[in-house]
């Protein structure tokens, strides 16, 4: 039961080491309580894993509804408190960051390794051995990941579109993932940059801009970047062709001084004098721009009215407020350069595209840079019936173009279908035959929670686990090492031979995030919770604290 810590003289004079209120859990019931939270969390997010998976209907204080099967995203939604279960949704958005997928898995396989260990300490068996245990168990289970992983090579667009339609299966556009995965693997082929030591790849150069009202295959891939703005002046041109575009990060405005400053008009000459100097200056502005050949500008800053009606009687299409990612992207896209200062602008600064127009996308008018020669940044527009429909499609995208990166990067790759995990125990079961004492134990028990992939994937489906573990390892001792659950059909199958392949580097990130996870949470003996803080009383002690309050909060931090 949790307690304050007790602490009394030899006389038997209690001694205040913490604060009033504080409270401790220690031993098998901290290890019992974190245990239990971190496996709740598993078992929430368990029965989305995989193309049968359910989803879940998320609803925040504020009412906003959010449906999606994606781990990260039903992680990142709820709103949990407890704190060992917080470290398992630290790690799944790492996860996120990192490899872009696998959130869903390394939840479950962390719940999976610490059901087993919660066993092993039932028998006495202590954590710090269980967790030495599982290291020795994870640093042969990579060693067997990369032993029989499938090199390719990183621009095969045949494996590239299997990888992103396996990513996106078990995803609400499963039906429409033929056509998306196209628009994947072309979009991150672009930006990928090859150097001596491999590719360089930022996904964040690919721009996903989503608009509800339209059917999901009227998602496309612009080859240029689409802006959610509109011209800034009607007298402007909507459409221009071979264009050359200028990137301002400066106001076409007059700018203000930056102290204070008085003008005193007497007559109205001279408030004419003050208007057409204003006027002149502008006019200098736009003549500078079309003087070096823009005929296209985009600014982050604010465009005076004047200027409007200078850049719209010389023809040149204007575009302000640009977001500064947004700036960047367009950089990239075109080969400009953006300019602080207009009179920094040369020719060589402006970037190059077939066509840059305004078009109405729903009721919104947007503005496309379309046709750029060699775009290192562009845009995929995604479409879909409903808001829901079209935030569930980019979280697949965002899952297939992660998967990609992944692939490209260490082009390696494993099957599917939970059949690289059951590969992996069983190998891992012969190895910690070889192992002394307790380690071995926790060796053979991580090898039992990898299975806990395929298990859950047959759950899901309505198949029976029991049937599906027997027969799946027997499959597998008879040299079957990519047989893993169709889903689909019910039944064990080569899961390399039916295109189901992930890349190596997602399982890896999978296998030593959940063990990280696991092992911290094992570790942890004693939970010291401080009392929560009212913000009355706290406000009434500070006005009238004396000094000995003071010294004895002091002491109590200091021996926290």
């Amino acid at each position: 039961m949790a307690q304050a810590i007790p602490a009394v003289t030899e006389s038997g004079q209690p001694v205040l080491i913490l604060k009033e209120g504080t409270t401790q859990t220690r031993g098998r019931e901290a290890q019992r309580n974190n245990i239990t939270a971190a496996k709740i969390v598993a078992e929430i997010v368990r029965t989305s894993l995989g193309p049968k998976g359910m989803d879940k209907m998320l609803v925040s204080s504020f009412g906003d509804v959010t449906i999606t099967n994606d781990g990260a995203t039903i992680l990142k939604e709820m709103d949990i408190q407890h704190p060992a279960a917080k470290m398992l949704v630290e790690t799944a958005k790492a996860t996120d960051q990192e490899v872009g997928d696998g959130t869903t898995s390394v939840v479950i396989l962390a719940g999976a390794l610490l059901e087993r260990a919660e066993l092993l300490i039932d028998k006495n068996v202590h954590p710090t051995i269980i967790v030495d245990g599982y290291a020795k168990a994870v640093e042969k289970a990579i060693e067997i990941c990369n032993e029989v992983a499938v090199p390719f090579e990183p621009t095969d667009r045949k494996v590239l579109k299997k990888l992103a339609m396996t990513a996106m299966a078990s995803k609400v556009v499963a039906e429409n993932r033929d056509y998306l995965a196209d628009l994947a693997v072309e979009a991150v082929l672009q930006i990928a940059e090859k150097t001596d030591k491999g590719y360089r790849i930022d996904i964040s150069d690919i721009k996903l801009e989503k608009k509800s009202g339209a059917s999901i295959t009227d998602t496309k891939l612009i080859r240029g970047i689409a802006i959610d703005k509109e011209v800034v002046h009607p007298g402007m041109p909507k459409r221009i062709e071979k264009a050359k575009i200028a990137l301002l990060n400066c106001p076409l405005e007059i700018e203000k001084t930056e102290f204070d400053a008085k003008i005193h008009i007497e007559s109205p000459e001279q408030m004419k004098a003050f208007l057409d100097e204003e006027a002149r200056i502008l006019r200098e502005m736009v003549d500078k721009i079309k003087g070096v050949g823009a005929n296209v500008v985009f600014c982050q800053k604010g465009i005076d009215d004047m200027a409007q009606h200078f850049l719209a009687k010389q023809g040149i299409l204007a575009v302000r407020r640009v977001k500064e990612s947004d700036m960047d992207k367009l950089a990239k896209a075109t080969g400009g350069r953006v300019v602080n200062s207009v009179d920094m602008l040369t020719a060589s600064d402006l970037g190059e595209a077939e066509l840059v127009e305004e078009r109405k996308v729903g009721t919104d008018k947007w503005v496309f840079v379309e046709g750029c020669k060699n775009p290192r940044s562009l845009t995929l527009l995604i479409r879909g019936g409903t808001d829901r429909v079209v935030d569930e499609a980019e979280r697949s995208l965002h899952d297939a173009i992660s998967v990609l990166r992944d692939a490209i990067l260490k082009p390696k790759i494993v099957a599917g279908g939970g059949a690289l995990e059951a590969e992996v125990a069983l190998r891992l079961r012969s190895w910690a035959q070889g192992l002394s004492g307790r380690e071995q134990l926790a060796a053979l028990d991580f090898a039992d929670a990898l299975e806990v992939i395929p298990l859950t994937l047959a759950e899901n489906a309505g198949l029976d686990p029991i049937d599906i573990q027997v027969e799946l390892r027997a499959r597998h001792e008879k040299g079957g090492k990519w047989v893993g659950v169709d889903v689909f059909e019910g039944k064990l199958k080569d899961m390399f031979k039916e295109d189901v392949v992930e890349p190596v580097m997602v399982k890896e990130q999978i296998i030593k995030a959940a063990f990280e996870a696991a092992s911290m949470i094992l570790r942890i003996d004693d939970v010291i919770a401080a009392s929560k803080v009212k913000s009355s009383e706290s406000t009434g002690k500070k006005s009238s604290g004396t000094g000995g309050e003071e010294s004895e909060s002091s002491t109590s931090s200091s021996e926290f």
